[in-house]
């Protein structure tokens, strides 16, 4: 997700992200820098947290008026991010837990998976509502969506781009209409790294909210 070097923190990779996709700001505050040590300490990979900023950056999007922050602080986050730390945590403990012979149990599943499933589910719904659209579906159904990532960051990668898929089998019109979706209330006091963080998310969720597909 994020365009800093490989060797940036935990807390730098966060940061990055998040002021990035609020559309404002150089550095956080000194409670939203606790919060994000706090987060660091749940050793959890950074695009966990970051999913939890997209989802509430993304609840909060339509609702922004023009010129000003999607989101006021890091601590608007903080119950999204929190709900995504723990279901990756509860699902990373039950791939650990040692099989039971005499109990039936249905196989644990990864974070990765149960976001895979959602995102085919939520596909397969869309054809539904989108006829026009099934035949691209289904073929991103057995091509990009066949194998389910096994890191976080690969599943943001195929999620991104089945969401680009998507746009691109779009009429024209309705395409430009997206695209100017996602440029509104762009800032232009950024650094070119985080405009380009911040319009992939705009793009993103103005996908999603034309085809209703905000929950993925």
């Amino acid at each position: 997700m994020s365009l800093l070097p490989e060797s940036a923190s935990f807390e730098e990779l966060v940061q990055d992200y998040y002021l990035a996709v609020r559309g404002a700001g150089l550095m956080l505050s000194a409670l939203d820098t606790q919060l994000v040590t706090a987060w660091a300490q749940e050793g959890v990979p950074f695009e966990v947290v970051a999913r939890g900023i997209s989802r509430s950056a993304e609840k909060a999007l339509w609702d922004a008026r023009p010129g000003e922050p999607v989101l006021r602080s890091l601590r608007a986050c903080r119950r999204q991010v929190e709900t995504e730390i723990r279901k990756y945590r509860d699902l990373s403990a039950g791939q650990g837990e040692e099989a039971v012979p005499e109990v039936k149990k249905k196989p644990a599943r990864s974070w990765e998976e149960v976001r895979h499933a959602r995102l085919c589910t939520a596909l397969r719904a869309l054809t539904e509502r989108e006829s026009a659209l099934a035949p691209r579906v289904h073929r991103l159904l057995d091509t990009v969506l066949a194998c389910v990532p096994r890191e976080p960051a690969a599943m943001d990668q195929q999620e991104a781009w089945a969401l680009l898929v998507l746009l691109r089998a779009l009429p024209f019109s309705e395409r430009r209409t997206v695209w100017r979706d996602a440029r509104t209330g762009e800032q232009q006091l950024m650094t070119a790294r985080a405009r380009r963080v911040s319009r992939r998310f705009r793009l993103q969720a103005a996908v999603r909210r034309r085809l209703d597909m905000k929950e993925t």
